[in-house]
């Protein structure tokens, strides 16, 4: 609301939308760009490559991650996080395991997940995996 920007593309191009109530304090600014010019963050301990396209700053109540899997790669443990996530595949296929369920998903598929849930992934296929990840940073979960 209240904009001018425009998106555009020669070769065509996808649009994500997250919704969602802002409950930081802060201002946040509109951010745009290309995922390739974020840089690669240390994954210690990890094979995948993230990247996060906000600023680390209290102005936002959230972050978004890009994060991609070579074929065979997986987190290398279990993650269990206060905060919740919303995650669509960009590309690729593999497997999810939230708590003691396990999931096929590919290109397209959308998964929320929720606060204190075990979750685990691994690419399969043939092609890298690429999702984008939706995730809480200062909200905490049990006074929101």
């Amino acid at each position: 609301p209240n904009t001018t920007a425009r998106l555009s593309s020669k070769k065509g191009c996808g649009l994500v939308v997250y919704e969602r109530v802002y409950k930081a304090k802060g201002s946040p600014v509109f951010q745009h760009g290309f995922t390739e010019d974020s840089p690669l963050l240390p994954t210690a301990g990890e094979v995948f490559e993230l990247r996060k396209l906000l600023p680390q700053t209290a102005d936002y109540d959230f972050n978004i991650h890009i994060m991609d899997f070579q074929p065979g790669e997986h987190l290398n443990v279990k993650e269990i996080h206060y905060n919740q996530h919303g995650l669509l595949l960009l590309e690729g296929k593999g497997i999810y395991r939230l708590a003691d369920k396990w999931y096929p998903v590919q290109q397209g598929d959308a998964i929320w997940m929720a606060p204190y849930v075990i979750q685990w992934y691994a690419a399969l296929g043939t092609q890298r995996t690429r999702y984008v990840l939706l995730k809480d940073t200062i909200v905490d979960p049990l006074f929101s």
